[in-house]
């Protein structure tokens, strides 16, 4: 099988298990509590409350002019992958509806946490993979390469909309719940994109640069990078330490910075993602103790040719 066959796979894969997800989140989580989603399948959710029509039936018939707009506008690759998502999450939606009969949490405040984390999780998983479930994401798309307006403005102002619709019909209290579900949700999704792995950026300037590098590199097993700057006031040209570590090297990264150089200043920045090898790409065991004993070897022929 190819590469390519098993990437189109797993990424079916994630947008299915996606759409069984955040049915799960509304069947089990928001509808017995009367709480609201959002964009197609929130308009849909509130058909339900309303008219008592099927969600999944809804979310499909107002998609379905939304993709024939699209395969016409937008990538087709990107509209297949879509249509599937469509498709997948409206039969999801009518699919689990049994659950909604069973109320397993009665505490709204709860619902809204659990839902959100759970909705949040796997729309994670959509995003991950590039999917889509159609809906707000097709017209914002629409309307972005028409007007030059961002796709998420075009979802917040149709969720906006909607919630305004939901307060005539159910009340304020209910769309407050909703909102707390939208921060949950859209917070536990942008923490499992990102991933908890989380990395820091160093950025150390010091007159003992090449000893602050020798040591990290010889002590928390990172590579180092030189960046030759100048400073805007006395113009002096230094060098200034560039180097990406794990969360749990920071100690160990100050702990060298304080003892080689206290007046050392440093700055700490967070990263979302890396790439790259050390990270991403990971060579063998063997050829990181290789590279890291060469460089050691070579670190201690330079300090025996200093002292001749």
């Amino acid at each position: 099988m190819s590469t390519k066959m098993k990437k189109t796979i797993y990424q079916y894969a994630m947008v299915t298990l996606a759409c069984v997800m955040m049915s799960i989140a509304i069947n089990v989580f928001y509808m017995p509590n009367k709480l609201l989603s959002g964009g197609i399948g929130g308009f849909a959710v509130l058909v339900y409350y309303i008219a008592g029509l099927p969600m999944g039936v809804t979310s499909l018939i107002c998609n379905i002019p939304l993709f024939v707009i699209a395969y016409k506008y937008l990538d087709k690759a990107y509209t297949i992958n879509a249509f599937y998502g469509m498709l997948m999450f409206a039969f999801c939606l009518d699919f689990f509806h049994f659950l909604s009969e069973y109320t397993i949490v009665h505490d709204t405040l709860l619902a809204c946490i659990a839902g959100g984390v759970f909705y949040g999780i796997g729309a994670s998983c959509m995003y991950r993979v590039g999917g889509s479930s159609g809906g707000t994401d097709i017209i914002g798309a629409i309307i972005q390469r028409r007007y030059s307006i961002n796709i998420s403005t075009t979802g917040f102002m149709f969720n906006l909309l909607l919630l305004f619709a939901s307060v005539f019909f159910f009340g304020i209290e209910p769309v407050l719940y909703t909102l707390l579900t939208f921060f949950i949700m859209t917070k536990t999704c942008n923490a499992f994109i990102t991933g908890f792995d989380y990395k820091k950026n160093c950025i150390i300037i010091s007159n003992k640069h090449h000893e602050i590098a020798e040591e990290i590199i010889k002590v928390v097993g990172r590579g180092v990078t030189y960046l030759h700057a100048q400073g805007a006031f006395t113009h002096q040209d230094r060098e200034v330490l560039f180097v990406i570590i794990k969360l749990t090297q920071l100690a160990q990264i100050r702990a060298i910075c304080r003892e080689i150089d206290p007046d050392a200043f440093m700055i700490i920045h967070d990263v979302n993602d890396v790439f790259g090898r050390g990270f991403t790409l990971k060579g063998s065991g063997a050829d990181a103790r290789a590279h890291r004993e060469e460089f050691i070897a070579h670190i201690e022929d330079e300090a025996v040719q200093e002292k001749k």
